[in-house]
């Protein structure tokens, strides 16, 4: 029988906890009237855009079923890499975002991201 490690637990729940932080944050933008339908600061979005952001937003709910079936060598590197590119993309976007919760909930996803490499670096 396997065992699911504390480590994989604990990286799991920072993925889906990151999912959650971006869920909210799309949600609080439709609420707040930050959002327009079809456009992205300004601009008309194209369906390859659309396309790229769906990529984009699956690979934190991949991680979370990665993390629980892959083996430790593997899944100590992915969730490092990933959580430092997530880290960096929204690092970038940071100044783009106008308001105070959008800002707020990209720290704390920033935060999850630092905490998701602490732990992956330190499992053994």
């Amino acid at each position: 029988m396997e065992t699911i490690d504390t480590v994989q637990l604990r990286l799991t729940a920072l993925w889906v906890a990151l999912m959650l932080i971006y869920l909210l944050g799309d949600v609080l933008r439709i609420f707040s009237g930050d959002f327009k339908a079809g456009e992205i600061m300004g601009s008309q979005v194209t369906q390859p855009m659309w396309l790229g952001i769906a990529a984009l937003m699956v690979i934190p709910i991949l991680m979370i079923i990665l993390t629980m079936t892959l083996g430790q060598g593997a899944n100590r590197w992915l969730n490092i890499i990933v959580a430092v590119f997530f880290f960096l993309f929204n690092l970038v976007g940071l100044p783009t975002y106008p308001s105070w919760y959008d800002r707020f909930l990209l720290v704390v996803s920033l935060g999850f991201n630092v905490m998701t490499v602490w732990y992956a670096w330190k499992w053994q």
